[in-house]
């Protein structure tokens, strides 16, 4: 399964962390500093999502996710640094342009919770075994149809690059430039998209007939190779997440009446 998703069996504690646990605290994290109301929960909760991908042994995989953000948090920190509503007071100008606090604080808050979002999904995607989250979630009664469309999720990205790479590789041997300046590759590219278009789309329609074949719509109990046994570290966790959760929106609601 790892060849074909994000997801990395290192042999650490995350992987066997079950996949609600993680669930639970991509939750937490995403709740909890956007329920506080503090930016300095956010690097809080960033830092705790960059030890456990340490940990997990999984923060070289992380990087490019983070790294493709960053094109979308220069856009925002210009556009709410400029042309905020409630820009009053100036901080920086370069040129005829003015920088100013009150759109750099909204921009850098937009800017915090987007990578915390990316780093908290990152924990769970890249040690959640997309076939154990199936299989939990179809054994807690949910349709093996929305199971079959989370499981796509997960693939569909790394399978769509790897078929990239398959079709550069033989570009490549015909004798195409695919290394250089930015105009070359940009040559390159663009012969690409048709062919990995349609390259997802033909593995769609396979993917389609192959469950057809294998009673993907019989409404029959269905049984499972393995049973997954409980972590005692899940309880503790979960336990742990929700009372943070609870104290966050409990400190919240008193700092509103007080």
């Amino acid at each position: 399964m790892s060849g074909l998703s994000l997801y990395k069996d290192k042999g650490t504690w995350l992987n066997r962390l079950h996949p609600y646990t993680k669930l639970m605290y991509v939750l937490a994290a995403i709740l909890i500093p956007l329920t506080g109301g503090k930016l300095i929960l956010f690097p809080l909760v960033i830092g705790c999502s960059l030890i456990l991908l340490m940990t997990g042994r999984v923060f070289k995989q992380a990087l490019p996710l983070v790294a493709f953000s960053f094109t979308l948090i220069i856009v925002i920190f210009l556009i709410q640094g400029l042309f905020y509503h409630r820009n009053e007071t100036p901080i920086l100008s370069i040129g005829i342009l003015t920088f100013y606090r009150e759109g750099v604080l909204y921009a850098l808050r937009i800017s915090l919770n987007i990578i915390n979002m990316l780093l908290s999904f990152a924990v769970f995607v890249l040690t959640t075994s997309p076939q154990d989250l199936v299989e939990e979630m179809e054994k807690n009664g949910f349709s093996p149809k929305f199971g079959y469309v989370i499981n796509s999720v997960f693939q569909i990205v790394p399978q769509m690059m790897k078929t990239k790479d398959t079709i550069v590789d033989a570009q490549r041997s015909r004798g195409m430039e695919t290394e250089g300046s930015i105009i070359t590759r940009v040559k390159a590219f663009l012969p690409l998209i048709s062919p990995v278009v349609m390259s997802a789309l033909i593995n769609t329609r396979e993917r389609a007939i192959a469950l057809e074949v294998r009673g993907f719509g019989r409404k029959n109990r269905r049984s499972y190779i393995s049973d997954r046994k409980k972590n005692p570290w899940d309880a503790i966790v979960t336990v742990v997440l929700l009372l943070l959760i609870f104290a966050v929106i409990l400190w919240r609601v008193l700092s509103w009446l007080s």
